[in-house]
């Protein structure tokens, strides 16, 4: 194949490489009451370092499971990060998205038919942390001038889960 050849792996993405063990906390709304439970994730090198797959479960109070899993991939071109992703959740899977890598941590917004979610994921002093928090696609009418403050993104964030791992 002719062309430049894209780099093997991007540090947003190296130091998440391995199989990790902790808790996710679920913050109350409208799908449940606040909750813990444990939880994993791992991530692996696929394609020749050119990806990164992330699996990720957790067991709810109830006995049912949640799980996702990602594809993360460099961009050669603009040497960042896009990530697609699905959960089983049953919402269909949208186009891939984006990451920013600043200090550290590696952020992605995704807009999905409810709205929009915002992750954040990081490792230091060997602790990995995913945020997730969520924003509604509803127009904001609390009273002021139509999505004020939110860049036509409809309500502001709201936190989801929290997951803080360790490697297993």
């Amino acid at each position: 194949m002719d062309g430049p050849v894209p780099e093997r792996g991007h540090p947003a993405l190296t130091g998440l490489l391995g199989h990790w063990r902790g808790r996710t906390q679920v913050a109350p709304g409208p799908w449940g009451p606040e909750r813990t439970m444990d939880a994993e994730v791992s991530y692996s090198q696929v394609a020749g370092g050119l990806g990164v797959v992330q699996s990720y479960r957790h067991v709810e109070p109830d006995g049912s499971h949640f799980e996702g899993h990602g594809i993360f991939t460099v961009d050669p071109v603009h040497n960042d990060v896009l990530w697609y992703y699905v959960d089983s959740t049953g919402v269909p899977p949208g186009t891939a998205a984006r990451c920013t890598w600043r200090n550290g941590i590696l952020r992605v917004e995704r807009l999905g038919p409810t709205g929009w979610t915002h992750h954040t994921i990081s490792v230091e002093d060997g602790v990995l942390t995913h945020v997730t928090a969520l924003r509604s696609a509803a127009p904001d009418d609390g009273g002021e001038a139509p999505d004020a403050g939110t860049h036509g993104k409809g309500t502001a964030y709201r936190p989801f889960m929290r997951s803080v791992f360790r490697r297993a």
